[in-house]
């Protein structure tokens, strides 16, 4: 499924299943929100997050930047079917023909629902399965679909071959905002 765009002009960008080994060559949380925090602010665009397995750390992360309510609309936790009724204002419908959580899909889906619930001009969403178990849908532990809805569309597959929960959690924030800032970076190398 792809979120319809106001703007034609820029192509849905799907990056693939990636593999990565725990946090080594990603850059600290930290600074992968600042640095998109800073962009934000300089275009004066919003965001709005819809997180999962990450639990919170993305929209955290955001708003520990000094001044962030210039860029930051809301963020939620959606864990769970109920979550995503009462946050995403999900229903059935919203999940038929195969529709299901930690599929890129469902990712880019619920971020233009988080973006289109806040009127933001970017939705950033994750679903995956932290650990140490796999998830009910079968995903192996490590596994989390990131995606970006706004301007521009992008999302990716990442899988850790980790089952520790707690790092698992940091990658998985640490991917959503490393998508989120290629993406802001190729929208402005784009216009």
């Amino acid at each position: 499924m792809r979120i319809p765009l106001p703007f034609k002009e820029f192509e849905s960008m799907n990056f693939g299943i990636v593999t990565v080994s725990g946090i080594s060559g990603l850059e600290p949380l930290s600074v992968l929100a600042a640095r998109v925090g800073a962009t934000l602010r300089e275009r004066r665009q919003t965001v709005a997050v819809a997180e999962s397995s990450a639990g919170g750390l993305v929209s955290a992360a955001l708003l520990a930047i000094p001044g962030a309510s210039a860029f930051f609309l809301g963020g939620a936790v959606v864990y769970s079917r109920r979550a995503a009724k009462a946050l995403l204002g999900l229903t059935p419908e919203d999940m038929a023909d195969g529709m299901r959580a930690e599929t890129e899909p469902y990712a880019r889906f619920i971020a233009g629902r988080i973006r289109d619930g806040h009127r933001a001009t970017w939705g950033i969403a994750e679903s995956g399965a932290a650990g140490p178990s796999g998830s009910p849908y079968g995903d192996a532990p490590g596994h989390v679909c990131v995606a970006i809805a706004g301007t521009a569309t992008a999302s990716r597959t990442i899988e850790t071959g980790d089952a520790d929960r707690v790092s698992n959690m940091d990658v998985f924030a640490r991917q959503l905002l490393l998508l989120f800032d290629e993406t802001l970076r190729a929208q402005s190398s784009a216009g």
